[in-house]
């Protein structure tokens, strides 16, 4: 998942950064190399801590959700890979109506990432 930093950095200070997807995510260093480091280690260690909470990681926003919010900062995306954070693995059987067996192969073949069940399905 591609989370939305953005840094801010004054002449004479270190490079800070905020994660604004999660709440209270935050890292610094004294370069913008070291900055971007030490983020990535913050928002593993924040996502390690809600599954150990039980909680799901929270979805990447898009940049323009927060621009208001941080004038002046530099945005970048930071990659994480969220499958060590989502909890071990179940295997289940689930029997699907034929159309949406084929609404989810098309999404997968075209590479989307994101799969949105309908309700009724999720309440099953």
């Amino acid at each position: 998942m591609r989370y939305p930093v953005v840094i801010h950095h004054e002449e004479g200070s270190a490079y800070g950064v905020t994660v604004p997807d999660i709440p209270g995510c935050f890292s610094a260093g004294n370069t913008m190399d070291e900055a971007m480091d030490n983020v990535r280690e913050a928002i593993e260690f924040h996502l390690e801590g809600l599954a150990e909470d039980g909680e799901i990681a929270p979805a990447a926003s898009p940049v323009s959700a927060f621009e208001h919010q941080f004038p002046g900062g530099i945005w970048a995306l930071v990659d994480i890979d969220i499958t060590p954070f989502s909890g071990k693995t179940e295997k289940v059987t689930i029997t699907l109506p034929s159309i949406l067996v084929r609404q989810i192969e098309k999404q997968v073949q075209k590479g989307h990432g994101k799969i949105v069940l309908p309700f009724w399905l999720i309440l099953l």
